[in-house]
């Protein structure tokens, strides 16, 4: 592959999972592995499984992405949090500025979309901060040239919950109003991590994909992990856990996007057997165009369950 077809490649990747551009299909690449039409409903709690299993990373190293600088916005400031195995991991992430007062503020821990850490993700915050809400929107291992071995959807949802430890601590914020959300890739994690604790209130999981079957036949270029296990895939699979969610959740997508949401009915039945609290959405739009509804929407989803 040339230099031009490489940085074409990698510019059209970043666009649809990153969100940053117009939706763009990807070319398909064969994948050696089988991609059940439904995924099995495993028997244990997601929670219960994550204190077991460790993933198996046949390679390692960085996330995939090209990034920036993680140079905080304008209207944000950058502070660090410990994660991975006995804190060896400084990551860093930003913090919407917000005025300390005399009663708390809930608080939004958004993850981004794609796998590196942008301002153009940032910009997207301003709803939330009108709203009321602190922001606080972490880079994971990997990414934007951190430490840490990118795994893709497995040792990722490990950060997320050290970030959401570390927003709960920040001064002014009340931890028992925090509330969790997420785009693309993001908000696959946002549904994963709904699933390991019941640290927040709510969940708005913003065009996440539940099933990693059909997420890395789609980009087996992120496969880092042992694809000849079945678990590895289940264990990165919300629809393998649909039963696990420990918050009320509402899962969006755009209209046109059906790569993303086809599965998303599946995983609201199955979530709804076990007496979970999830509702589905579509909003009008791509995987880019309808963000803004769709944030717009997880703000009222928020408000409503902590009235």
């Amino acid at each position: 592959m040339s230099s031009h077809e490489r940085n074409s490649f990698f510019r059209q990747r970043r666009a649809v999972l990153a969100g940053l551009a117009g939706a763009l299909v990807l070319p398909r690449m064969a994948a050696a592995f089988d991609v059940p039409e439904e995924p099995r409903l495993a028997r244990h709690d997601y929670a219960e499984v994550r204190r077991r299993f460790r993933t198996k990373l046949l390679q390692k190293g960085p996330a995939p992405d090209k990034y920036e600088s993680l140079a905080a916005p304008a209207d944000a400031e950058k502070i660090f949090y410990r994660s991975g195995y006995g804190g060896e991991l400084e990551l860093a992430a930003w913090v919407s500025k917000y005025k300390r007062e005399h009663t708390a503020k809930p608080a939004v821990l958004f993850l981004h979309g794609g796998n590196a850490m942008g301002i153009g993700h940032w910009q997207l915050m301003k709803p939330y901060m009108n709203a009321g809400y602190v922001v606080m929107m972490p880079s994971l291992r990997g990414e934007n040239g951190q430490r840490g071995n990118f795994s893709g959807f497995y040792d990722e949802v490990d950060d997320v919950l050290a970030a959401a430890e570390r927003l709960a601590h920040l001064p002014g914020v009340d931890s028992g109003r925090l509330f969790i959300a997420g785009h693309s890739i993001g908000g696959t994690l946002t549904m994963l991590t709904a699933m390991s604790t019941h640290k927040f209130r709510a969940a708005a999981p913003i065009s996440g994909n539940p099933n990693a079957f059909r997420f890395f036949n789609r980009y087996p270029q992120d496969i880092r992990f042992d694809d000849s296990n079945t678990h590895e895939f289940e264990v990165r699979s919300a629809l393998c856990y649909a039963h696990s969610f420990k918050c009320p959740v509402r899962v969006v997508h755009g209209t046109e996007e059906a790569h993303f949401n086809d599965r998303a009915g599946l995983l609201a039945r199955r979530a709804r057997a076990a007496g979970a609290h999830i509702e589905t959405e579509t909003v009008a739009g791509n995987h880019t165009t309808a963000l803004p509804a769709e944030i717009e929407q997880s703000i009222r989803f928020f408000h409503g369950v902590a009235a």
